[in-house]
């Protein structure tokens, strides 16, 4: 899994999330909010953390985001805010952005003014977005709870002709899978002896710890 660096905009309940989980998953990640105590709160959890107001493009500027893989937006309560900022972002070079809308009209102007991807928060968990944007592989991620997490994922050319049984997913990843899906067909109760075959997705459940390690590994073949 290649490091990438994301600058993460606006620290409410899923800017947060989202910026903890890619810095979690070992990439480098720049937040930025007003709000002095939020930046304090998160500061440990993150690679760098950055008091300013977003909309001050000079202040922006400084901040060198051409470097930027990804530039999420997350400010969704200020229309104007988000609206500006993403422009703003956008023109600093940044390679791709993702912003937060909190209506489908919100989410319609982002597109317009050049975000390459509006999440509607109610409908994407800031969790799921961070893992979709770190592996290609990762079709879908449901946190459960703090702990838990059910992971939907494109299996490796390693893992095809090979039986369940032979992959020891269990004892190497600490995963158990829940379901296998083929086409248009799902097994929902497989079996030890089921072989994997190429494009084969499995549904697996297992602690949200064991599923980092899982998705760097699949990530590296």
């Amino acid at each position: 899994m290649s490091r990438k660096q994301y600058v993460v905009i606006g620290l409410g309940r899923f800017g947060a999330s989202v910026a903890k989980t890619l810095y979690g998953l070992g990439h480098d990640v720049l937040v930025i909010d007003m709000n002095e105590d939020v930046i304090q709160e998160i500061s440990d959890s993150v690679t760098h953390a950055v008091q300013m107001d977003a909309t001050d493009e000079n202040a922006l500027r400084t901040l060198g985001l051409r470097n930027f893989d990804v530039g999420v937006v997350t400010i969704g309560s200020n229309i104007q805010a988000s609206v500006m900022v993403t422009l703003l972002v956008k023109e600093l070079g940044v390679k791709y952005i993702i912003a937060k809308g909190n209506s489908d009209l919100h989410a319609k102007v982002l597109e317009k003014i050049g975000a390459d991807r509006v999440i509607l928060p109610e409908k994407d968990m800031g969790v799921r977005v961070a893992h979709n944007l770190v592996s290609s592989s990762i079709l879908d991620y449901i946190e459960l709870s703090p702990d838990y997490s059910i992971i939907e994922i494109e299996t490796p050319k390693d893992w095809h002709g090979e039986s369940l049984k032979s992959l020891q997913l269990r004892s190497k990843y600490g995963i158990n899978v829940m379901a296998i899906k083929r086409n248009n067909d799902i097994n929902v109760s497989p079996i030890a002896d089921d072989i994997i075959e190429p494009e084969d997705i499995i549904v697996a459940i297992g602690s949200s710890e064991d599923l980092s390690k899982l998705e760097s590994t699949i990530s590296k073949l």
